[in-house]
Protein backbone atom coordinates (compact mmCIF):
# COMPACT_ATOMS: atom_id res chain seq x y z
CA UNK A 1 0.00 0.00 0.00
CA UNK A 2 1.04 3.65 -0.92
CA UNK A 3 3.25 5.49 2.14
CA UNK A 4 2.50 8.87 2.55
CA UNK A 5 4.55 11.53 3.92
CA UNK A 6 3.17 14.42 5.62
CA UNK A 7 5.54 17.30 4.46
CA UNK A 8 3.77 19.29 1.69
CA UNK A 9 0.69 17.63 2.15
CA UNK A 10 -3.20 19.30 2.73
CA UNK A 11 -4.64 17.53 5.35
CA UNK A 12 -8.23 17.22 6.41
CA UNK A 13 -8.52 16.46 9.96
CA UNK A 14 -12.55 15.75 11.62
CA UNK A 15 -12.66 15.91 15.30
CA UNK A 16 -9.52 18.35 15.89
CA UNK A 17 -11.29 20.65 18.99
CA UNK A 18 -9.83 18.22 21.39
CA UNK A 19 -8.27 14.66 22.16
CA UNK A 20 -6.75 12.39 19.24
CA UNK A 21 -7.82 15.21 16.41
CA UNK A 22 -5.60 17.95 18.56
CA UNK A 23 -3.30 15.50 18.88
CA UNK A 24 -2.96 14.47 15.32
CA UNK A 25 -3.29 18.15 14.32
CA UNK A 26 -0.09 19.10 15.72
CA UNK A 27 1.78 16.21 15.20
CA UNK A 28 1.34 16.57 11.23
CA UNK A 29 1.51 20.08 11.21
CA UNK A 30 5.04 19.55 12.49
CA UNK A 31 5.49 17.34 9.68
CA UNK A 32 5.02 19.75 7.53
CA UNK A 33 1.32 19.61 6.98
CA UNK A 34 -0.67 21.96 5.78
CA UNK A 35 -3.55 21.23 7.49
CA UNK A 36 -7.23 21.86 7.48
CA UNK A 37 -9.33 21.56 10.66
CA UNK A 38 -12.98 20.76 11.80
CA UNK A 39 -15.13 20.16 15.16
CA UNK A 40 -18.52 20.40 16.62
CA UNK A 41 -16.89 22.50 19.27
CA UNK A 42 -16.24 25.65 17.66
CA UNK A 43 -13.75 27.02 21.26
CA UNK A 44 -12.43 23.46 21.53
CA UNK A 45 -11.23 24.00 17.67
CA UNK A 46 -10.53 27.77 18.20
CA UNK A 47 -8.45 26.36 21.13
CA UNK A 48 -6.53 24.18 18.82
CA UNK A 49 -5.62 26.77 16.52
CA UNK A 50 -3.56 28.71 19.21
CA UNK A 51 -2.02 25.70 20.05
CA UNK A 52 -0.22 25.53 16.89
CA UNK A 53 -0.11 29.17 16.54
CA UNK A 54 2.05 29.05 19.77
CA UNK A 55 3.89 26.58 18.22
CA UNK A 56 5.16 28.54 15.35
CA UNK A 57 3.03 26.55 13.55
CA UNK A 58 0.20 29.02 12.63
CA UNK A 59 0.82 29.40 8.86
CA UNK A 60 0.01 25.40 8.78
CA UNK A 61 -3.85 26.22 8.89
CA UNK A 62 -5.30 26.38 5.81
CA UNK A 63 -8.68 26.31 6.67
CA UNK A 64 -10.75 25.56 9.97
CA UNK A 65 -14.41 26.02 10.67
CA UNK A 66 -16.88 24.74 13.41
CA UNK A 67 -19.66 21.87 11.80
CA UNK A 68 -21.46 19.32 12.60
CA UNK A 69 -20.18 15.83 10.28
CA UNK A 70 -23.62 14.50 10.49
CA UNK A 71 -25.03 17.62 7.85
CA UNK A 72 -24.27 16.06 4.69
CA UNK A 73 -24.52 20.09 3.30
CA UNK A 74 -22.50 21.27 5.75
CA UNK A 75 -19.93 19.18 4.95
CA UNK A 76 -19.93 19.61 1.26
CA UNK A 77 -19.80 23.45 1.99
CA UNK A 78 -17.02 23.38 3.74
CA UNK A 79 -15.20 20.64 1.33
CA UNK A 80 -16.00 23.46 -1.09
CA UNK A 81 -14.51 26.34 0.75
CA UNK A 82 -11.38 23.79 1.02
CA UNK A 83 -11.15 23.13 -2.53
CA UNK A 84 -11.61 27.07 -3.16
CA UNK A 85 -8.31 27.70 -1.33
CA UNK A 86 -6.41 25.12 -2.32
CA UNK A 87 -8.03 22.89 -5.07
CA UNK A 88 -7.79 18.72 -4.15
CA UNK A 89 -6.71 17.48 -0.59
CA UNK A 90 -3.75 15.27 0.07
CA UNK A 91 -4.70 13.13 3.41
CA UNK A 92 -8.45 12.91 4.81
CA UNK A 93 -8.27 11.81 8.23
CA UNK A 94 -11.75 11.11 10.02
CA UNK A 95 -11.08 11.09 13.60
CA UNK A 96 -14.82 12.65 15.13
CA UNK A 97 -16.86 10.65 16.71
CA UNK A 98 -19.39 9.88 19.72
CA UNK A 99 -19.51 6.51 21.81
CA UNK A 100 -22.64 5.08 23.42
CA UNK A 101 -23.18 2.27 25.41
CA UNK A 102 -25.75 0.35 26.97
CA UNK A 103 -28.01 -2.83 26.97
CA UNK A 104 -30.70 -3.62 23.92
CA UNK A 105 -33.43 -3.56 26.70
CA UNK A 106 -32.20 0.29 28.13
CA UNK A 107 -31.25 1.70 24.39
CA UNK A 108 -33.84 3.60 22.25
CA UNK A 109 -33.31 3.76 18.77
CA UNK A 110 -32.44 7.35 18.82
CA UNK A 111 -29.67 6.29 20.74
CA UNK A 112 -28.57 3.70 18.08
CA UNK A 113 -29.14 6.32 14.95
CA UNK A 114 -27.11 9.29 16.64
CA UNK A 115 -24.36 6.78 17.07
CA UNK A 116 -24.49 5.19 13.57
CA UNK A 117 -25.36 9.28 11.75
CA UNK A 118 -22.09 10.86 13.89
CA UNK A 119 -19.58 7.61 13.87
CA UNK A 120 -20.46 6.23 10.36
CA UNK A 121 -22.43 8.60 8.60
CA UNK A 122 -20.09 11.46 9.63
CA UNK A 123 -16.98 9.78 7.69
CA UNK A 124 -19.21 8.45 4.64
CA UNK A 125 -20.07 12.16 4.29
CA UNK A 126 -16.53 13.57 4.88
CA UNK A 127 -15.39 10.92 1.96
CA UNK A 128 -17.84 11.56 -0.49
CA UNK A 129 -17.22 15.53 -0.14
CA UNK A 130 -13.35 15.44 -0.74
CA UNK A 131 -12.05 11.63 -1.89
CA UNK A 132 -14.01 12.46 -5.77
CA UNK A 133 -11.79 15.59 -5.88
CA UNK A 134 -8.96 13.45 -5.20
CA UNK A 135 -8.87 11.22 -7.73
CA UNK A 136 -9.13 13.21 -10.11
CA UNK A 137 -6.70 15.40 -9.08
CA UNK A 138 -4.40 12.35 -9.99
CA UNK A 139 -1.86 12.85 -7.34
CA UNK A 140 -3.13 9.85 -5.12
CA UNK A 141 -3.16 10.52 -1.19
CA UNK A 142 -4.67 8.91 1.86
CA UNK A 143 -7.47 8.11 3.86
CA UNK A 144 -7.85 7.48 7.48
CA UNK A 145 -10.49 6.09 9.39
CA UNK A 146 -10.44 6.06 13.06
CA UNK A 147 -12.51 3.20 13.80
CA UNK A 148 -12.29 1.32 17.54
CA UNK A 149 -11.65 -1.63 19.64
CA UNK A 150 -15.48 -1.90 19.24
CA UNK A 151 -14.76 -2.49 15.50
CA UNK A 152 -13.19 -5.53 16.40
CA UNK A 153 -14.34 -6.91 19.37
CA UNK A 154 -17.79 -7.99 20.80
CA UNK A 155 -17.41 -5.96 23.85
CA UNK A 156 -19.69 -5.71 26.81
CA UNK A 157 -22.78 -2.60 25.79
CA UNK A 158 -21.14 -1.32 23.02
CA UNK A 159 -24.04 -2.74 20.50
CA UNK A 160 -24.29 0.83 19.31
CA UNK A 161 -20.53 1.87 18.95
CA UNK A 162 -19.85 -1.09 17.48
CA UNK A 163 -22.77 -0.84 14.82
CA UNK A 164 -21.21 2.14 13.39
CA UNK A 165 -17.54 1.88 13.91
CA UNK A 166 -17.92 -2.57 12.45
CA UNK A 167 -19.49 -0.09 9.39
CA UNK A 168 -16.66 2.48 9.44
CA UNK A 169 -14.40 -0.57 8.95
CA UNK A 170 -16.41 -2.44 6.26
CA UNK A 171 -16.13 0.98 4.61
CA UNK A 172 -12.32 1.03 4.87
CA UNK A 173 -11.79 -2.63 3.79
CA UNK A 174 -13.70 -2.09 0.18
CA UNK A 175 -11.99 1.37 -0.11
CA UNK A 176 -8.72 -0.09 0.40
CA UNK A 177 -8.64 -1.74 -2.69
CA UNK A 178 -11.01 0.37 -4.93
CA UNK A 179 -8.58 3.54 -3.87
CA UNK A 180 -5.33 1.13 -5.06
CA UNK A 181 -5.53 2.22 -8.29
CA UNK A 182 -5.80 5.69 -7.78
CA UNK A 183 -2.69 5.32 -5.12
CA UNK A 184 -4.69 6.40 -2.63
CA UNK A 185 -3.83 4.03 0.11
CA UNK A 186 -6.62 3.42 3.49
CA UNK A 187 -5.64 3.48 6.75
CA UNK A 188 -8.12 1.84 9.40
CA UNK A 189 -6.79 3.22 13.05
CA UNK A 190 -8.41 0.82 16.13
CA UNK A 191 -7.39 3.14 19.07
CA UNK A 192 -8.16 0.99 22.51
CA UNK A 193 -8.29 2.92 25.83
CA UNK A 194 -7.51 6.80 25.04
CA UNK A 195 -7.68 9.11 27.76
CA UNK A 196 -9.95 12.07 25.52
CA UNK A 197 -12.83 13.75 26.53
CA UNK A 198 -14.46 10.93 25.13
CA UNK A 199 -14.45 9.00 27.86
CA UNK A 200 -16.05 11.53 30.32
CA UNK A 201 -19.07 11.99 27.74
CA UNK A 202 -19.24 8.24 26.86
CA UNK A 203 -23.28 8.43 27.05
CA UNK A 204 -23.98 5.04 29.41
CA UNK A 205 -27.98 4.04 29.10
CA UNK A 206 -29.34 3.09 31.86
CA UNK A 207 -26.50 4.12 34.39
CA UNK A 208 -25.68 6.99 36.86
CA UNK A 209 -22.40 7.49 35.95
CA UNK A 210 -21.43 9.09 39.05
CA UNK A 211 -22.55 5.95 41.06
CA UNK A 212 -19.33 4.79 42.94
CA UNK A 213 -19.08 1.45 41.34
CA UNK A 214 -19.33 2.76 37.86
CA UNK A 215 -16.85 5.39 38.49
CA UNK A 216 -15.01 2.69 39.74
CA UNK A 217 -14.97 1.01 36.47
CA UNK A 218 -13.85 3.50 34.01
CA UNK A 219 -11.14 4.15 36.62
CA UNK A 220 -9.63 0.80 35.75
CA UNK A 221 -10.41 2.03 31.74
CA UNK A 222 -8.78 5.31 32.24
CA UNK A 223 -5.55 3.28 34.29
CA UNK A 224 -4.89 1.11 31.04
CA UNK A 225 -5.48 4.22 28.14
CA UNK A 226 -3.16 5.81 26.24
CA UNK A 227 -2.20 9.51 25.43
CA UNK A 228 -4.36 11.41 22.70
CA UNK A 229 -0.67 11.93 21.34
CA UNK A 230 0.37 8.30 21.60
CA UNK A 231 -2.44 7.24 19.43
CA UNK A 232 -1.90 10.05 16.70
CA UNK A 233 1.59 9.16 16.89
CA UNK A 234 0.72 5.30 16.06
CA UNK A 235 -1.55 7.00 13.52
CA UNK A 236 0.88 8.65 11.54
CA UNK A 237 3.43 5.79 11.97
CA UNK A 238 0.73 3.38 10.14
CA UNK A 239 -0.02 6.22 7.45
CA UNK A 240 3.87 7.08 6.79
CA UNK A 241 4.49 2.75 6.35
CA UNK A 242 1.82 2.22 4.57
CA UNK A 243 0.18 0.25 6.74
CA UNK A 244 -3.88 -0.40 6.75
CA UNK A 245 -4.30 -1.87 10.42
CA UNK A 246 -3.44 0.85 12.75
CA UNK A 247 -3.37 -0.40 16.43
CA UNK A 248 -2.56 2.74 19.49
CA UNK A 249 -1.66 0.24 22.06
CA UNK A 250 -0.16 -3.21 22.09
CA UNK A 251 -3.74 -4.97 24.04
CA UNK A 252 -5.92 -4.39 20.83
CA UNK A 253 -2.96 -5.84 18.61
CA UNK A 254 -2.78 -8.97 20.89
CA UNK A 255 -6.62 -9.15 21.18
CA UNK A 256 -7.03 -9.68 17.41
CA UNK A 257 -4.84 -11.81 16.69
CA UNK A 258 -5.80 -13.73 19.51
CA UNK A 259 -9.54 -13.29 17.57
CA UNK A 260 -8.22 -14.53 14.18
CA UNK A 261 -6.17 -17.79 15.58
CA UNK A 262 -7.40 -18.58 19.05
CA UNK A 263 -11.23 -18.07 18.20
CA UNK A 264 -12.27 -20.18 21.56
CA UNK A 265 -10.12 -18.06 24.01
CA UNK A 266 -11.41 -14.45 21.98
CA UNK A 267 -15.24 -15.99 22.73
CA UNK A 268 -13.90 -16.94 26.42
CA UNK A 269 -12.66 -13.67 27.41
CA UNK A 270 -15.54 -11.75 25.87
CA UNK A 271 -18.17 -14.27 28.03
CA UNK A 272 -15.86 -12.97 30.76
CA UNK A 273 -16.88 -9.58 30.07
CA UNK A 274 -19.72 -9.53 29.46
CA UNK A 275 -20.25 -11.36 33.41
CA UNK A 276 -18.40 -8.82 34.83
CA UNK A 277 -20.31 -5.97 33.21
CA UNK A 278 -23.48 -7.56 34.15
CA UNK A 279 -22.30 -8.18 37.66
CA UNK A 280 -21.52 -4.18 37.45
CA UNK A 281 -25.08 -3.39 36.15
CA UNK A 282 -26.88 -5.52 38.88
CA UNK A 283 -25.35 -3.29 41.55
CA UNK A 284 -26.11 -0.18 40.01
CA UNK A 285 -29.32 1.84 40.57
CA UNK A 286 -30.91 2.08 37.15
CA UNK A 287 -31.83 5.73 35.53
CA UNK A 288 -34.22 6.63 33.12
Amino acid sequence: MRKTRFDGTVTVITGAGSGIGRATALLTARRGARVVLTDLDGAGLAETVALLAADGLGTSVVHHEALDVTDADAVLAFAGRTHDLVGSVDVVMNVAGISTWGRIQDLGLEHWRRTVEVDLMGPIHVLHAFVPPMIAARRGGHVVNVSSAAGLFGLPLHAPYSAAKFGLRGVSEVLRFDLAPYDIGVTLVCPGAVATPLVGTVDIVGVDRTDPRVAQAIGRFEKHAVSPEKAAAAMVRAVEKGRHMAFTSGDIRFGWYGQRYVPVGYAAVMHALNKAARRTLRSVKPVG
